[in-house]
């Protein structure tokens, strides 16, 4: 007997089990449909984010990270010597933190009562006023269905995946060895933050980039600054890249390609193709149920309806940005919806951090935009060098930057690099959530001595009244 819910959710990432999660909450018989594996083939939800994105990147990019601290650790007066790399161990670090993650997930499903099928969800015709939702030989019906199935990898036609020398960013979270030569295509957030985890572990790391420059998305002062410290580290940038052929032989992968108009040619042990993602819509039945599709792939949505009744669509199958962070605000957003109660997300402050070092965060808008909108504005700028904080953990590099409307004063946008900016990031998204002025951040108390100290003193820079400066 087939069964029945009041919400099938279809995809187990963060859009996807946060959405099922509070439908539960709310008093709705909620199942979720998901294929998840890990990296060891074990049914696993969590979607892209927990197994191969995310989680298990910020995993290396700490233990990188320490790897690197522990041979640089003399201004502190700890010597240490002998230190050697078990990559096979932290490789297994890692993935003990999926697991972990995974079994929380399967925990909370457990305590909500939302249950739980692994394969992946069809659409079918709808019988009365119900979906019905094949899984394998099941098939499940509900009133309502959310599509939550996420992306994945953008492919380049000139070097299809091979799992082996030419990998996506899964492949790239699991070198058994470090590569003494690496290539990256793409200079987004996964391809310096993959450069930046093999570079720190012994790699020879270049990345290759179409843009003209760096960081686009972000504040033009935020990407010069990232780029200084980045190219410092060892990462060697290439900008306005064409890849013109992609080839392997005994010596590697061989990259040719055109820079400055001249033909180049790299030739790397391991190539990673990081050029952005696609919606993942295969075996959704979209085709055959008549679920509206944009030119890109991407499912068209109205506030996340879709053109079938009671089917909604979160995170980045609907496009927009492909954050998880965004995705599960949108699943309960649509959770709440669904229960007749006024789900909302509010897209101009949601955060973007990139975890290099230094990390990067920004929300809002920049100031290149603010001026092509011809926004008057003010800007107030500090720097982590004049924090005590900062001096006390030896790492001074980057600044925060605040702009405010220069009438009202509201905040328009904060921009962050610097250390710890993933976390102080949080005050600014929920000063402006709150329609804060900079100088309502400024007369903020702030404890002494604190790395937030900086986004204090960047607000009262708007008004060039900053203390320590």
């Amino acid at each position: 007997m087939a069964q029945t819910f009041d919400v099938v959710v279809i995809g187990g990432g963060p859009g996807g089990y946060v959405a099922a999660i509070r439908c539960a909450q709310l008093g709705l018989s909620t199942a979720c449909v998901d294929a998840g594996r890990s990296p060891q083939g074990q049914v696993s939800l969590g979607g892209t984010c927990l197994n191969v994105g995310c989680i298990p990147s910020k995993a290396l990019l700490d233990s990188s990270e320490q790897y690197e601290k522990l041979k640089e650790l003399g201004h502190h007066g700890i010597e240490v010597s002998g230190v050697e790399l078990n990559l096979s161990r932290m490789l297994a670090r890692k993935d003990a933190v999926i697991a972990k993650m995974a079994g929380g997930i399967q925990g909370l499903f457990k305590k909500n009562k939302v249950t739980s099928y692994c394969g992946v969800g069809r659409l079918q015709e709808r019988a009365g006023d119900r979906w019905q939702i094949a899984v394998g030989e099941e098939t499940l019906h509900a009133t309502h269905v959310i599509v939550a199935t996420g992306s994945v990898p953008r492919p380049l036609p000139l070097a299809p995946f091979d799992g082996e020398r030419v990998v996506d960013n899964a492949g790239a979270l699991a070198f058994e060895t470090v590569p003494k030569r690496l290539c990256v295509i793409g200079a987004g957030v996964i391809g310096v933050e993959l450069g930046s985890v093999w570079r720190r572990l012994g790699a020879d790391v270049t990345i290759l980039e179409a843009a003209p420059s760096f960081l686009a998305a972000a504040d033009e002062a935020i990407a010069k600054e990232a780029l200084k410290y980045l190219t410092q580290q060892g990462l060697q940038f290439k900008f306005g890249v064409a890849i013109e052929a992609v080839s392997s032989d005994a010596d590697g992968v061989r990259v040719r390609y055109g820079h400055e108009g001249q033909p180049c040619e790299l030739v790397a042990d391991k190539l990673i193709v990081a050029i952005g993602r696609l919606p993942n819509t295969a075996g959704l039945g979209a085709d055959a149920v008549g679920l509206e599709l944009d030119d890109r792939g991407f499912v068209k949505v109205s506030h996340w309806r879709t053109n079938l009744p009671n089917v909604w669509a979160v995170g980045d199958v609907i496009g927009g940005a492909m954050l998880a962070h965004k995705a599960e605000e949108e699943g309960v957003a649509v959770a709440e919806l669904i229960a007749g109660q006024a789900g909302h997300v509010n897209e101009a402050v949601i955060p973007w951090v990139i975890y290099t070092s230094p990390e990067i965060a920004w929300v809002g808008q920049t100031e290149q935009a603010l001026k092509a909108a011809q926004v008057p504005y003010r800007t107030g700028r500090f720097p982590f060098a004049a924090n005590g904080r900062a001096h006390g953990h030896n790492d001074t590099r980057g600044f925060i930057k605040v702009l405010a409307h220069e009438s009202s004063d509201r905040i328009l946008g904060v921009h962050m690099i610097g250390p710890n900016v993933s976390e102080l990031i949080g005050e600014a998204v929920t000063m402006m959530e709150f329609a804060a002025s900079s100088e309502d951040l400024a007369r903020t108390i702030h404890a002494h001595p604190t790395l937030s100290e900086v986004l204090k003193e960047a607000a009262l820079a708007v008004d060039k009244r900053a203390i320590h400066a």
